[in-house]
């Protein structure tokens, strides 16, 4: 299986683009741009099945959108004058993997705890708790230990969340459903202890959120940056 990483430079003058970009559905409006990348009979979860992961970066030149995928994206699918984007295997990064090498990680996630039923009733919490502060940095440490790499290094920056809504729009029925994630941008060093934990949760990605904008893990050589 083949992972494929695709940069997409926006054309900030296409109103489609910004549309994705800043619009108030940001959160499922770029989600349902980049999924219609791939093919549209992949059953009832075609980001899992096509492990579609992204992120949008900010650079000096304007917004980019990093695309993670098992399938490699059809790019011809990208509105008329949406932007420059190309596509590239990531296979011969992830085979060179091994115990003991040093690289740079960037991962936006939402680090969140779930408490129990009993804490949840008794301090009338949500299912899910976002984190903050050094609460979400034991939360990657712990993340980041389960992926196979020992932190040599973290940075942790909170960002806005990933928002929009989902759902029925139509003749009053159907409910529409807020979709909020939390999000902070970790980025650091780590040793690789495990390559095979590491290449399973880069295509698998890191925590909630994933349809959303979280859970892409990208990493390179540190000798490299």
């Amino acid at each position: 299986m083949s992972i494929w990483l695709t940069r997409i430079v926006p054309d900030l003058r296409s109103r489609v683009a910004r549309r994705d970009l800043t619009g108030t559905a940001t959160a499922v409006g770029l989600h349902r741009r980049l999924m219609a990348l791939f093919p549209q009979d992949a059953g009832s979860d075609p980001r899992a099945q096509f492990g579609v992961l992204f992120r949008i970066e900010d650079t000096t030149t304007g917004p980019h959108v990093l695309l993670q995928s098992t399938h490699e994206p059809d790019l011809t699918c990208l509105p008329g004058g949406y932007g420059t984007s190309l596509s590239r295997p990531l296979d011969p990064l992830l085979d060179a993997l091994e115990p003991g090498l040093t690289v740079r990680y960037r991962c936006v996630a939402s680090p969140v705890r779930k408490p129990g039923a009993t804490t949840r009733e008794v301090y009338n919490l949500p299912a899910v708790v976002p984190l903050s502060g050094a609460a979400a940095d034991e939360w990657w440490l712990r993340q980041a230990d389960t992926a196979g790499l020992k932190s040599l290094t973290h940075h942790a920056q909170p960002l806005d969340p990933a928002q929009g809504t989902r759902g029925s729009h139509t003749s009053g029925k159907g409910k529409e459903q807020r979709i909020r994630h939390a999000r902070t941008r970790f980025d650091g060093s780590a040793i690789i202890n495990d390559p095979d934990l590491l290449r399973q949760r880069i295509t698998e990605g890191i925590g909630r959120g994933k349809a959303y904008g979280c859970g892409l893990l990208s990493i390179a050589p540190a000798k490299a940056l």
